[in-house]
Parts: structure tokens; C-alpha cells; sequence
């Protein structure tokens, strides 16, 4: 027996070691931490149980018979992460560069199959080549199990897939269907066809993170959340994440002790937003004002900011905020930052969020390019997410919240719970100056002075229609608060409608807008 232990120990060590001297060595000239570095950073220490750490591939040809390296390139099994439980499978590139091959990807269906199972969030630090195509269409189906087993957990625990190196062709698609993508600068890179590909169909030149990098990703295609320089900062921001989230859509998310007051004076957001509703201002700083501590962790940063999706805490609870940012496109909604919030809304109330709505939004964004691109469909997404969504949801307008923007952006209409109005607020169905151009526009061209009769036809249309009141006298919102006040309504409605009970119709699944 005591030559068997021994035996044991010698093949786990072996495992565990990797290839060979020089495979880490050149993982390392990268700039890459090799695979369990990166676990043992992901994990609380001492907690990793990996999960067949001796699996070989089966494969000949090639090759491929004179090669089987235990773990055949992927390290797979559970930890915790703050105490909490937590899958995780990792890419080893040493092996076989990370490529999928059968045994590879039965060892990754095992453990997402695991973690569904359990009921807790699924982590995958991504660094392979794709499929291994020595094994040819086997690989393949492989990638099939995989998108499966994304579809099916979606919604039902935290998927997050961290990219740490390559991730080209088919097995691009497995992060797409996660609900978070954390990046690399430098290292990662994402792509359907690689820019070799690109050159030679289309004859354009350019690198691979000119193609597929992290700041690609986070700012033009919008398929990255997250971006960091290196990995030891990336890994920890995603336990962050992990602690504030639920472990599964039947669990609520942890509730956080906070010294920050519910009635903290919040005399600064007087100062914050400009009664002129043509004059900019940063929403974060609104938002920072209100929630615990001033902290929150944005989510796409980086990519159609003229609408902010950020994770923050109210009164210790967890809240997903959704506010328009003047700063950008003057917090208009387009193609972009509808579909940016329709996602952080259905992933809010996939895993038990509730849903904060900040709004001072003109309208949809006009334009030749948003009506051709889509922004009907675009647009709707959102509002689908919205009215889809049984989280508790309050809103507050705190400026302008014009037209169907308005509508869009959880007003009373499509189900908030509760809805407050700054004493600043405007709500119509345009502008006053285009709304009175409309209106009075036969007045206005038959007028001596037409400059000085519009003037009256706004002044008049702002009074009859626009004043702070208008929406509170018939309902529309339940009421107007002081600014100040902002923090202390939201904890008390968040903390009414923490026992928030809504049910669905029954049906298999809606046919939302694509």
C-alpha cells in the first residue's frame, strides 16, 4: 500500500508540475501566470479540489499517441471565494496550447454539470487555441456541450468568463453566453476569424488586439464588462464581483453591514444637478452621493456610456442602478446603451437584484444610421427587459424624461413599483421648444415677431404642461421629494418591497425583440 501512496503522490506531483520547465518558461516571457497560479488566486487559500487531475485523452494520430499529458490541458474542480462556494475551470496553454479535445471538454461538462447541480457560480479563466484539430469534429461537438451548458445555467447561477490569453473561433462564443467577460490588456484577445483570416478575405491588415483586444472589446463591440492590466488586479476584482452576488437565481444576494446612515444629509445633490436642463453633469457623482459609501462597480464602463449600469449597495442591499449620463450624447438612448441596459436589467433580475432607475433622458437619439441600424427593436429590448422584471423597481426623475425614452426607462406605465420626481423634473412628450413648434406652429408663422411669439408658446406650454406637479397630479409618479431626501426614499421603498412577490404568466418562454 505504501508503494501505491507513493506512486500516487509521484503521478499527482507530475500533474500538477505540468509539461516541462520550458512550457512555463515561455508562458511567463507572455507575461501569463501559469494555471494554477491563477486558481490559487481566484480561491480562498487551501480550498481548490480539483476534479480528475489524471485524466488523459484517448487520441491517436498525429501524433497525438505518443503525447498524453495528465489533465489533458484544462484543470477543473471547485473552492470557495470568501467563504463561499465556487466552480472553476482553467485553461492550461502549456498543453497542447490550451486546444479542446474530447477528454478536455468531458472534463468541463463534469464540472459545469457540478456546478449547476449545486447551485453555485461557475468561473472559467480562459487561455486555449481553440479546438484541437487533431482530433477534428470531436472538438467540435465538444464546443456543442459546452454552449449548451452556458444556455441552460443562464440565469440560473454566475457564469463569469475571465480571459487570460487566446480565444479564437467557436470558442468564442462560451463567454458570449456568460453574463460577465473580464479582459486582459495585452494578453487577451477575442475573435471569430483570426487577422490572418481577415487579410487574406478582405485584404484589410490588422493585430490581434488590433482585432480582438481588451479595449476593442470594451469599448467598440461591447463584449467585454471588465478590463484590467494584469491578472493578479483582474482576479481579485472578480472575487469582488463573486461576494456580491447571490450563489443562485433562488437565493438572494448577501446583505452587506453598513456604518453609511440611511439618513446621511444629502444637501450635495443640490448642488450636483443643474436646474438647466441643457447643461451637463456627471451622473456618477449623483450616484455616488446616494448609495453606501460612495462605492459601486460599474459594469461596461467603457462602452455606450452615455447610459451608467453599475452594482452598488443601499441601506447593505445590493441594487442595480441604471441612470443616464448627460455627459455623453446628453444621456440619450441609442442602439448601444439599450441594449447595455437591457442586459444589466434581465441579469439583475435573473439573480434577485432589485433595479434603481435614475432618470434625465431627451428622447432616442435621432439619426438616419440608429432608425436603419435598428433602434425600434434595439430599443424595445429594454423596454422588454424592464416590464419582464418582478425585482423590486423604483425609479426617480431627476431632471428631463421626454417621449418614449421615458416610457422605456421604467416609468409607473410598465410596472415600477414606486417612482419619485425631483422638484426639477420635466416630464412631457418632447421639449418644450419643439413640442410648442408643433403646436403653434400656424400662430408662430403668422406672428409680426415669430421669435417673440415662440418664446410666449413655450413659456405658455411649460406652465400648462411641464411644471414639476403636472405628473404628481395625475399619478404619474407618487411623489416629489427634496434631492436631499434621495438616499433615505429609496432605502425606505427598497425596504418595503424586500417581501416583493410577482409571478408571471405561465408560458415556456417570451419571444423578446432581437
Amino acid at each position: 500500500m505504501r508503494n501505491r501512496v507513493a506512486e500516487l503522490a509521484r503521478l499527482k506531483a507530475e500533474a500538477v508540475k505540468g509539461p516541462s520547465e520550458r512550457a512555463t518558461e515561455a508562458q511567463r516571457a507572455k507575461g501569463k501566470l501559469t494555471v494554477r497560479e491563477r486558481i490559487a488566486l481566484l480561491l480562498d487559500e487551501g480550498s481548490f479540489n480539483e476534479v480528475e487531475p489524471l485524466r488523459r485523452h484517448q487520441a491517436t494520430g498525429f501524433g497525438l499517441e505518443d503525447k498524453k499529458p495528465f489533465t489533458d490541458g484544462v484543470v477543473t474542480g471547485w473552492g470557495t471565494v470568501h467563504g463561499r462556494q465556487v466552480f472553476v475551470y482553467a485553461h492550461d496553454f502549456r498543453i497542447f496550447g490550451g486546444a479542446l479535445g474530447e477528454a478536455h471538454a468531458r472534463k468541463i461538462h463534469k464540472i459545469m454539470d457540478m456546478a449547476i447541480a449545486a447551485g453555485a457560480p461557475l468561473v472559467s479563466l480562459n487561455d486555449g487555441a481553440g479546438a484541437r484539430i487533431q482530433e477534428g469534429v470531436t472538438a467540435l461537438a465538444g464546443y456543442g456541450g459546452i454552449f449548451q451548458r452556458n444556455t441552460r445555467a443562464s440565469g440560473v447561477i454566475p457564469q463569469i468568463s475571465v480571459m487570460l490569453g487566446p480565444c479564437a473561433g467557436g470558442a468564442a462564443y462560451s463567454p458570449a453566453l456568460t453574463d460577465f467577460v473580464f479582459m486582459v490588456r495585452g494578453t487577451a484577445q477575442m475573435f471569430i476569424t483570426g487577422p490572418d483570416v481577415v487579410q487574406a478575405v478582405t485584404g484589410e491588415e490588422i493585430t490581434h488586439n488590433g482585432l480582438g483586444g481588451a479595449d476593442v472589446h470594451a469599448e467598440t463591440s461591447g463584449v467585454c464588462h471588465f478590463v484590467y492590466e494584469d491578472e493578479e488586479t483582474c482576479l481579485e476584482e472578480v472575487r469582488y464581483l463573486l461576494s456580491l452576488l447571490p450563489s443562485n437565481n433562488r437565493q438572494s444576494p448577501p446583505v452587506r453591514p453598513t456604518s453609511d446612515p440611511a439618513d446621511r444629509d444629502g444637501t450635495p445633490l443640490l448642488d450636483l444637478v443643474p436646474v438647466d436642463g441643457n447643461r451637463p453633469y456627471d451622473m456618477r457623482a449623483v450616484i455616488e452621493e446616494i448609495v453606501d459609501d460612495g462605492e459601486h462597480l460599474e459594469v461596461h464602463e467603457r462602452w455606450a456610456t452615455n447610459v451608467i449600469c453599475t452594482l452598488a449597495h443601499l441601506g447593505g442591499r445590493l441594487v442595480g442602478v441604471i441612470a443616464n449620463q448627460p455627459m455623453t450624447l446628453a444621456g440619450v438612448l441609442d442602439i448601444h446603451a439599450s441594449e447595455k441596459a437591457a442586459r444589466f436589467v434581465q441579469m439583475c433580475d435573473a439573480f434577485n437584484i432589485p433595479l434603481v432607475t435614475l432618470l434625465d433622458v431627451p428622447g432616442f437619439l435621432p439619426g438616419v444610421d440608429q432608425e436603419h441600424g435598428g433602434i425600434i427593436r434595439h430599443g424595445a429590448k429594454l423596454l422588454y427587459a424592464y416590464c419582464n422584471a418582478t425585482v423590486p423597481r423604483v425609479s426617480v426623475v431627476l431632471r428631463k424624461a421626454y417621449g418614449g425614452a421615458y416610457i422605456v426607462m421604467d416609468s409607473q406605465s410598465i410596472g415600477a413599483d414606486l417612482t419619485y420626481a425631483w422638484p426639477t423634473n420635466e416630464i412631457a412628450v418632447m421639449g418644450a421648444e419643439g413640442a410648442a413648434g408643433v403646436i403653434f406652429r400656424k400662430q408662430i408663422a403668422a406672428a409680426d415677431d415669430p421669435d417673440a411669439m415662440r418664446a410666449r408658446m413655450v413659456k405658455e406650454y411649460k406652465a400648462a404642461l411641464m411644471h414639476p406637479y403636472y405628473a404628481a397630479e395625475r399619478g404619474l409618479v407618487d411623489d416629489v421629494i427634496d434631492p436631499a431626501d434621495t438616499r433615505r426614499t429609496l432605502i425606505r421603498a427598497l425596504d418595503m418591497l424586500s417581501a416583493k412577490y410577482a409571478q408571471l404568466p405561465s408560458r415556456k418562454h417570451g419571444n423578446q425583440p432581437q
